[in-house]
């Protein structure tokens, strides 16, 4: 963990900007909660295998109202959108977290149980467009996607829909991935996103993931709300 002698010991400026920018402005912006803001950075955090600070977002999360269980369901949906070792250099750090402030593994979710409702017409027509598209190259990946991830990982209910799109969506941006965000963030809308969430979501994504990345998915982001129905 990187102290603040530290920090001002290598780069002023950076500790100046951490304190009056990122601390003193950006977190105490409104258009997304404190809640909101830690689940957007935590996600940026993992899916950049950025630990170093990670502890710190971790706490930071649990006083802003981000359950255990919801930490436990951020990371475990991350392993597949940003991959298994990245949640697991995540693991390793929550784990001192929660050993910390007493989180038992009774604060988190079962390993399997009730699912969410499923939209079976959405589904079929996600699962049928990516079978027609990519079933005779990868079919494996297909049939993976279609029975772990949108009938198994998307249907846990340790963490609201909404918050398992921003989840994603902060990920897909974090790691440049931009051809995912359509689709993602038109079903993180479906489920309750709004457009001044998702621009204060890039904004936030500025100071945890980049420059560069914020500004290559404000094109893609900007499509996608032009185009929903008003």
């Amino acid at each position: 963990m990187t102290s603040i002698e530290d920090v001002r010991a290598v780069a002023p400026a950076l500790e100046d900007y951490r304190k009056t920018v990122v601390l003193g402005d950006l977190w105490k912006r409104e258009g997304l909660s404190p809640r909101d803001r830690s689940i957007v950075t935590l996600a940026a955090l993992i899916a950049r295998s950025q630990t170093v600070e990670l502890a710190d977002y971790l706490n930071l999360a649990l006083d802003n109202g981000v359950t255990p269980a919801e930490i436990s369901e951020i990371v475990t949906h991350l392993a597949f959108y940003t991959g298994w070792a990245n949640a697991m250099s995540a693991v390793a750090i929550a784990s001192g977290v929660f050993k910390t402030r007493n989180i038992g593994v009774d604060q988190l979710p079962a390993a399997s149980g009730p699912p969410l409702a499923l939209d079976e017409a959405a589904e079929a027509q996600r699962a049928t467009r990516v079978g027609e598209q990519f079933g005779k190259l990868a079919p494996g990946l297909v049939q993976y996607t279609t029975d772990v991830l949108f009938r198994d990982l998307w249907l846990r209910p340790g963490l609201a829909p909404r918050d398992r799109s921003l989840v994603t969506v902060s990920a897909l941006v974090a790691t440049g991935q931009v051809a995912q965000i359509t689709y993602h963030l038109n079903r993180a809308m479906d489920n309750g996103l709004t457009p001044a969430e998702a621009g204060e979501t890039i904004t936030q994504l500025a100071f945890y993931a980049g420059w560069p990345n914020a500004f290559s998915a404000l094109p893609v982001v900007k499509d996608v709300i032009e185009k929903r129905p008003r």
